[in-house]
């Protein structure tokens, strides 16, 4: 009893020094509430209810620097963290970090969303400025995803937004949204732009040694419709597959209706109440968090799709990725990844469709050993598998060395 205490508080102690020291948990994939618990709705309660939903990092405007250390106060005690937004972060810097920089619930600074390109240098001297006083903390800014106009990125094309962007800013993270499931004449489907533009942010982040963020839209608006588990499981796990180390949802608090979008039925709902849409992102974030030590600082190998058609801007998976003899998917087609975390090798998998199964069958040279979401499901050793995935979803296979 009393060692099970004594490690008890010692965990304690490790995690408030790390908090204190400004470090989020490095053991778990971040995952960030945009459009989080707003100021007037801030309570420890309503903290842990983001918390209970899986959610580590929340982002929302406050409407003064007293009023962002009021709320920073209250996500201490549920043990989540804020990203600092107040009017007082760009007109008085120095005197709001150095009043939030040591607060165990700072996550970072939000400096802007979908910049142009022409506000690359103000941007880049602002977060210059941010981290000479605090270099623990990451400075957020947020881009276009590749269907925004060049007017609106302030460049030709979308490649040149991205290579501006490291090259003037020099982010810690590169975070985009895009937000791929849109419903039209009521049939849902997928953009035709949004693996393309997972493709072109990957290879850029790699190219520069950044780490990706990207989204999942769990907030129906204009032609996006109320998601489905299967169309968040997809969005979660595309982003994984081309490697991301931090996940978003876009909203998790519904948005009053101030726009022409008409927000609604967000995890929390515009009546504070919460929805389906939470439990469905409890669900996946759980999933998320139980995959962690596979897609948490792994690096991306190969990205591959299956499937008669492919999407524009991918390859076609010809041979199997190393250590795979045979790779066969009946259905929609699927997303192939394979990744490399601490000298071990896995097979991503991911049903590429959010409206039906898909048949897989993988061999491996040597055996395999499929990886559960599900962390009390012990895994299982083969040389080869015949699985059904179900929409959206995902399978994960470490390849025996």
């Amino acid at each position: 009893m009393r060692l099970n205490l004594l490690i008890s508080c010692l965990f304690y102690l490790i995690t408030a020094i790390k908090l204190h020291a400004g470090t989020a948990d490095t053991t778990k994939i971040p995952i960030f509430a945009w459009g989080g618990v707003p100021p007037h709705e801030a309570s420890v309660a309503r903290y842990e209810e983001m918390k209970n939903a899986g959610l580590t990092i929340s982002l929302t405007r406050s409407t003064s620097i007293d009023s962002m250390a009021k709320m920073l106060d209250m996500a201490a005690k549920a043990r989540v963290q804020l990203v600092v937004r107040c009017p007082e972060l760009q007109t008085a810097t120095e005197n709001t970090v150095r009043r939030f920089m040591h607060h165990p619930a700072t996550a970072g600074y939000f400096l802007k969303d979908e910049p142009s390109a022409k506000d690359f240098p103000y941007l880049g001297k602002w977060m210059k400025s941010i981290h000479a006083i605090d270099s623990q903390h990451a400075c957020y800014i947020n881009l276009f995803p590749n269907y925004a106009l060049p007017a609106q990125l302030g460049t030709d094309t979308y490649q040149q937004y991205l290579d501006e962007y490291i090259a003037m800013v020099a982010p810690p993270v590169l975070s985009f949204d895009h937000y791929p499931v849109i419903e039209t004449k009521g049939e849902r489907h997928l953009r035709k732009e949004w693996f393309a533009n997972l493709e072109m942010v990957a290879k850029t982040v790699q190219k520069n040694n950044k780490p990706l963020w990207a989204f999942a839209l769990s907030v129906a608006h204009g032609l996006y419709p109320v998601p489905t588990l299967a169309e968040i499981r997809l969005q979660v796990f595309a982003n994984l597959a081309y490697g991301a180390q931090g996940i978003q949802y876009f909203t998790y608090w519904t948005p009053r209706n101030k726009s022409q979008y008409v927000y609604h039925h967000g995890p929390i709902d515009d009546n504070n109440k919460r929805t389906d849409v939470y439990e469905m992102i409890k669900t996946v974030n759980r999933e998320i968090q139980s995959l962690s030590g596979i897609f948490l600082s792994s690096k991306v190998i190969s990205v591959e799709h299956t499937g008669e058609n492919i999407p524009a801007g991918t390859q076609r998976l010809i041979e199997p990725p190393k250590g795979i003899k045979k790779i066969r998917t009946k259905g929609e087609g699927a997303i192939v990844s394979l990744i490399e975390n601490d000298k071990q090798h896995y097979a991503i998998i991911v049903n590429r469709g959010f409206k039906q199964p898909m048949k897989l069958y993988i061999k491996g040279n040597g055996k395999l050993e499929r990886v559960f979401k599900d962390i009390y499901k012990p895994e299982l050793k083969s040389r080869s598998f015949a699985l059904l995935i179900a929409p959206g979803d995902i399978a994960v296979f470490r390849i025996s060395k």
